[in-house]
Protein backbone atom coordinates (compact mmCIF):
# COMPACT_ATOMS: atom_id res chain seq x y z
CA UNK A 1 0.00 0.00 0.00
CA UNK A 2 2.78 2.68 0.79
CA UNK A 3 6.11 2.12 -0.87
CA UNK A 4 9.49 4.01 -0.01
CA UNK A 5 12.01 4.23 -1.92
CA UNK A 6 15.66 5.55 -1.41
CA UNK A 7 14.10 8.46 0.91
CA UNK A 8 16.93 10.52 2.12
CA UNK A 9 16.73 14.00 4.24
CA UNK A 10 19.90 15.73 5.65
CA UNK A 11 19.87 18.30 7.89
CA UNK A 12 23.06 20.69 8.35
CA UNK A 13 24.81 17.86 5.85
CA UNK A 14 23.74 14.86 8.48
CA UNK A 15 21.63 12.12 6.79
CA UNK A 16 18.14 11.56 9.01
CA UNK A 17 17.45 9.23 6.23
CA UNK A 18 20.18 7.54 4.38
CA UNK A 19 18.12 5.54 1.17
CA UNK A 20 15.66 4.33 3.38
CA UNK A 21 13.33 1.38 1.49
CA UNK A 22 10.60 0.31 2.58
CA UNK A 23 6.79 -1.40 2.38
CA UNK A 24 4.20 -0.59 4.43
CA UNK A 25 1.05 -2.69 4.04
CA UNK A 26 -2.00 -3.27 6.67
CA UNK A 27 -1.67 -3.46 10.28
CA UNK A 28 0.14 -2.28 12.85
CA UNK A 29 4.05 -1.51 12.44
CA UNK A 30 5.70 0.12 15.04
CA UNK A 31 9.12 2.25 14.60
CA UNK A 32 12.06 2.27 17.10
CA UNK A 33 15.14 3.93 17.38
CA UNK A 34 17.24 5.88 19.29
CA UNK A 35 16.53 9.71 19.35
CA UNK A 36 17.98 10.80 16.16
CA UNK A 37 17.54 7.87 14.74
CA UNK A 38 15.07 9.31 12.31
CA UNK A 39 11.96 8.26 13.32
CA UNK A 40 9.77 11.71 13.56
CA UNK A 41 11.25 12.67 9.46
CA UNK A 42 10.38 9.13 8.14
CA UNK A 43 6.92 10.57 9.73
CA UNK A 44 7.12 13.89 8.25
CA UNK A 45 7.24 12.56 4.60
CA UNK A 46 4.82 10.03 5.08
CA UNK A 47 2.20 12.43 6.21
CA UNK A 48 3.35 14.94 3.18
CA UNK A 49 4.80 17.77 6.06
CA UNK A 50 7.88 17.44 4.94
CA UNK A 51 9.38 16.82 1.09
CA UNK A 52 12.94 14.78 0.88
CA UNK A 53 15.95 15.34 -0.40
CA UNK A 54 15.57 12.67 -3.07
CA UNK A 55 13.31 9.51 -3.12
CA UNK A 56 10.23 9.19 -3.22
CA UNK A 57 7.14 7.93 -1.11
CA UNK A 58 3.55 6.97 -2.95
CA UNK A 59 0.61 5.43 -1.01
CA UNK A 60 -2.03 4.23 -2.81
CA UNK A 61 -0.60 4.81 -6.00
CA UNK A 62 -0.65 8.54 -5.04
CA UNK A 63 2.90 10.53 -5.07
CA UNK A 64 2.93 13.24 -2.68
CA UNK A 65 5.47 15.16 -4.94
CA UNK A 66 2.48 16.55 -7.20
CA UNK A 67 0.50 19.00 -5.70
CA UNK A 68 -3.39 17.39 -6.30
CA UNK A 69 -2.13 13.88 -5.48
CA UNK A 70 -0.78 15.38 -2.54
CA UNK A 71 -4.13 17.00 -1.48
CA UNK A 72 -5.71 13.55 -2.57
CA UNK A 73 -3.89 11.35 -0.36
CA UNK A 74 -4.18 13.80 2.84
CA UNK A 75 -7.53 13.18 2.39
CA UNK A 76 -6.61 9.84 3.30
CA UNK A 77 -4.32 9.98 5.95
CA UNK A 78 -4.71 10.81 9.65
CA UNK A 79 -1.30 12.28 11.70
CA UNK A 80 -0.73 12.81 15.12
CA UNK A 81 2.41 14.23 15.43
CA UNK A 82 4.99 14.68 18.53
CA UNK A 83 4.09 17.59 19.35
CA UNK A 84 0.74 19.16 18.65
CA UNK A 85 -0.15 22.17 18.43
CA UNK A 86 -3.22 23.76 20.31
CA UNK A 87 -5.54 26.04 21.08
CA UNK A 88 -6.07 26.82 24.85
CA UNK A 89 -9.26 28.88 24.20
CA UNK A 90 -11.28 26.48 22.37
CA UNK A 91 -13.28 23.77 23.76
CA UNK A 92 -12.57 20.07 22.64
CA UNK A 93 -15.61 19.41 20.72
CA UNK A 94 -14.29 23.06 18.80
CA UNK A 95 -10.90 22.01 18.70
CA UNK A 96 -11.67 18.68 16.78
CA UNK A 97 -14.07 20.22 14.92
CA UNK A 98 -11.95 22.87 13.39
CA UNK A 99 -9.84 20.17 11.93
CA UNK A 100 -12.52 18.01 10.65
CA UNK A 101 -13.72 21.10 8.69
CA UNK A 102 -9.94 21.52 7.55
CA UNK A 103 -10.22 17.80 6.43
CA UNK A 104 -12.79 19.00 4.19
CA UNK A 105 -16.17 17.64 6.04
CA UNK A 106 -18.05 20.41 5.13
CA UNK A 107 -21.89 19.18 6.22
CA UNK A 108 -22.37 20.29 9.54
CA UNK A 109 -24.49 17.58 10.79
CA UNK A 110 -22.29 14.95 9.66
CA UNK A 111 -19.58 16.89 10.20
CA UNK A 112 -20.43 17.28 14.29
CA UNK A 113 -21.41 13.18 14.36
CA UNK A 114 -17.96 12.93 13.36
CA UNK A 115 -16.77 14.21 16.00
CA UNK A 116 -18.75 13.13 18.70
CA UNK A 117 -17.61 9.69 17.37
CA UNK A 118 -14.03 10.33 17.94
CA UNK A 119 -14.23 12.24 21.04
CA UNK A 120 -16.26 8.86 22.21
CA UNK A 121 -13.29 6.74 20.50
CA UNK A 122 -10.28 8.54 23.12
CA UNK A 123 -12.93 8.57 25.82
CA UNK A 124 -13.45 12.40 25.95
CA UNK A 125 -17.22 12.67 25.52
CA UNK A 126 -17.69 14.07 29.12
CA UNK A 127 -15.09 16.90 28.44
CA UNK A 128 -16.17 17.70 25.11
CA UNK A 129 -17.35 21.09 26.28
CA UNK A 130 -13.92 21.73 28.49
CA UNK A 131 -11.61 24.61 26.83
CA UNK A 132 -8.37 22.92 25.84
CA UNK A 133 -5.89 24.92 28.37
CA UNK A 134 -8.39 23.05 31.53
CA UNK A 135 -6.95 19.51 29.95
CA UNK A 136 -4.58 17.54 31.31
CA UNK A 137 -1.65 16.66 29.48
CA UNK A 138 -3.20 12.52 29.02
CA UNK A 139 -6.54 14.15 27.85
CA UNK A 140 -4.47 16.83 25.28
CA UNK A 141 -3.08 13.69 24.16
CA UNK A 142 -5.92 12.07 23.84
CA UNK A 143 -7.87 15.27 21.88
CA UNK A 144 -4.42 14.98 19.59
CA UNK A 145 -5.21 11.12 18.56
CA UNK A 146 -9.01 12.11 18.34
CA UNK A 147 -8.84 14.53 15.44
CA UNK A 148 -5.73 12.02 14.08
CA UNK A 149 -8.95 9.67 13.79
CA UNK A 150 -11.40 11.70 11.76
CA UNK A 151 -12.97 10.54 8.54
CA UNK A 152 -11.71 7.05 8.52
CA UNK A 153 -8.61 7.37 7.39
CA UNK A 154 -6.20 4.68 5.46
CA UNK A 155 -3.40 5.60 6.83
CA UNK A 156 -2.84 6.42 10.42
CA UNK A 157 0.37 8.02 11.17
CA UNK A 158 1.10 8.20 15.25
CA UNK A 159 4.36 9.93 16.48
CA UNK A 160 4.65 9.06 20.19
CA UNK A 161 1.15 8.20 20.49
CA UNK A 162 1.10 7.10 24.25
CA UNK A 163 3.12 9.92 26.06
CA UNK A 164 1.04 10.97 28.97
CA UNK A 165 -0.95 8.13 28.99
CA UNK A 166 -1.65 6.26 32.34
CA UNK A 167 -1.52 2.45 32.34
CA UNK A 168 -5.61 2.27 31.98
CA UNK A 169 -5.62 4.98 28.84
CA UNK A 170 -3.18 2.81 27.32
CA UNK A 171 -4.62 -0.31 27.66
CA UNK A 172 -8.12 1.48 25.58
CA UNK A 173 -5.37 3.08 23.36
CA UNK A 174 -3.84 -0.61 22.38
CA UNK A 175 -7.47 -2.01 21.83
CA UNK A 176 -7.98 1.37 19.64
CA UNK A 177 -5.10 0.86 17.79
CA UNK A 178 -5.11 -2.95 16.87
CA UNK A 179 -8.72 -2.74 16.04
CA UNK A 180 -7.90 -0.29 13.44
CA UNK A 181 -4.92 -2.37 12.02
CA UNK A 182 -7.60 -5.12 10.89
CA UNK A 183 -8.36 -2.72 8.41
CA UNK A 184 -5.82 -0.16 7.44
CA UNK A 185 -2.61 0.55 8.16
CA UNK A 186 -1.11 2.20 10.84
CA UNK A 187 2.42 3.37 12.01
CA UNK A 188 3.51 4.16 15.16
CA UNK A 189 6.75 5.64 16.43
CA UNK A 190 7.63 5.21 20.01
CA UNK A 191 10.36 4.23 22.51
CA UNK A 192 8.01 2.06 25.13
CA UNK A 193 8.83 -1.28 23.58
CA UNK A 194 6.33 -2.78 25.63
CA UNK A 195 4.03 -1.02 23.22
CA UNK A 196 5.55 -2.58 20.37
CA UNK A 197 5.32 -6.11 22.06
CA UNK A 198 1.48 -5.22 22.54
CA UNK A 199 0.33 -3.92 19.59
CA UNK A 200 2.56 -4.63 16.49
CA UNK A 201 2.53 -7.19 14.05
CA UNK A 202 5.92 -5.57 12.53
CA UNK A 203 8.57 -3.55 14.11
CA UNK A 204 11.23 -1.75 12.34
CA UNK A 205 14.25 -0.32 13.56
CA UNK A 206 15.94 2.57 12.12
CA UNK A 207 19.88 3.81 13.57
CA UNK A 208 21.59 6.49 11.75
CA UNK A 209 18.43 6.71 9.14
CA UNK A 210 19.06 3.47 8.07
CA UNK A 211 16.73 0.16 8.77
CA UNK A 212 18.85 -2.36 10.90
CA UNK A 213 15.84 -5.03 11.84
CA UNK A 214 12.36 -5.94 10.04
CA UNK A 215 10.29 -8.54 11.40
CA UNK A 216 7.75 -9.36 14.22
CA UNK A 217 8.48 -8.71 17.59
CA UNK A 218 9.29 -12.18 18.90
CA UNK A 219 12.17 -12.15 15.90
CA UNK A 220 13.76 -9.03 17.49
CA UNK A 221 13.28 -10.95 20.70
CA UNK A 222 15.12 -13.23 19.65
CA UNK A 223 18.35 -11.16 18.52
CA UNK A 224 19.18 -11.50 22.04
CA UNK A 225 18.36 -15.81 22.49
CA UNK A 226 21.44 -17.15 24.69
CA UNK A 227 22.72 -13.50 25.83
CA UNK A 228 20.16 -12.47 28.45
CA UNK A 229 21.21 -13.56 32.64
CA UNK A 230 19.81 -12.92 35.85
CA UNK A 231 22.36 -13.07 38.71
CA UNK A 232 23.02 -11.76 42.65
CA UNK A 233 25.70 -9.74 42.14
CA UNK A 234 26.50 -6.24 39.25
CA UNK A 235 28.94 -7.68 36.33
CA UNK A 236 31.85 -6.40 36.76
CA UNK A 237 32.47 -5.74 32.76
CA UNK A 238 29.08 -4.72 31.37
CA UNK A 239 27.55 -1.72 30.62
CA UNK A 240 24.38 -3.28 29.50
CA UNK A 241 22.61 -4.15 32.79
CA UNK A 242 20.24 -3.06 35.40
CA UNK A 243 18.49 -3.69 38.55
CA UNK A 244 15.22 -5.58 38.65
CA UNK A 245 12.36 -5.45 41.34
CA UNK A 246 13.45 -8.37 42.58
CA UNK A 247 16.77 -7.36 43.78
CA UNK A 248 18.65 -9.29 40.91
CA UNK A 249 20.58 -8.03 38.02
CA UNK A 250 19.75 -8.37 34.28
CA UNK A 251 22.87 -8.42 32.09
CA UNK A 252 22.87 -8.22 28.62
CA UNK A 253 25.61 -10.18 26.43
CA UNK A 254 28.74 -11.92 28.30
CA UNK A 255 27.35 -14.48 30.95
CA UNK A 256 28.30 -12.78 34.54
CA UNK A 257 29.68 -15.12 37.25
CA UNK A 258 27.07 -17.60 38.08
CA UNK A 259 24.50 -15.96 36.40
CA UNK A 260 21.46 -17.91 35.46
CA UNK A 261 20.01 -18.01 31.72
CA UNK A 262 16.51 -15.55 31.40
CA UNK A 263 14.00 -15.54 28.41
CA UNK A 264 14.52 -12.66 25.96
CA UNK A 265 12.13 -9.77 25.19
CA UNK A 266 11.56 -7.51 22.58
CA UNK A 267 13.84 -4.71 25.03
CA UNK A 268 16.80 -7.41 25.33
CA UNK A 269 16.53 -7.47 21.81
CA UNK A 270 16.50 -4.20 20.52
CA UNK A 271 19.20 -2.77 23.41
CA UNK A 272 21.42 -5.87 22.06
CA UNK A 273 20.75 -4.86 18.37
CA UNK A 274 21.70 -1.74 19.11
CA UNK A 275 24.55 -2.71 21.45
CA UNK A 276 27.15 -0.28 22.68
CA UNK A 277 25.38 2.59 21.12
CA UNK A 278 22.38 2.23 23.99
CA UNK A 279 25.03 1.50 26.33
CA UNK A 280 26.61 4.96 25.75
Amino acid sequence: MIQINGLTKTYGGRPALDHLDLTLRTGVTGLLGPNGAGKTTLLRCLATTLAPDSGSVTAFGLDPASPSQRTALRRRLGYLPQDPGFYPHFTAFDLVDYVAILKELTDREHRHAEVRRVLAEVDLTGQARTKVRKLSGGMRQRLALAQALLGEPDLLILDEPTVGLDPEQRMSFRALVSRLGESRAVVLSTHQTEDVAALCERVIVLRGGRAVFDGTPGELARVADGQVWLSAEAPATSRMFWRTADGRYRTLGDRPPAAEQATPGVEDGYLMLLGEEVAA
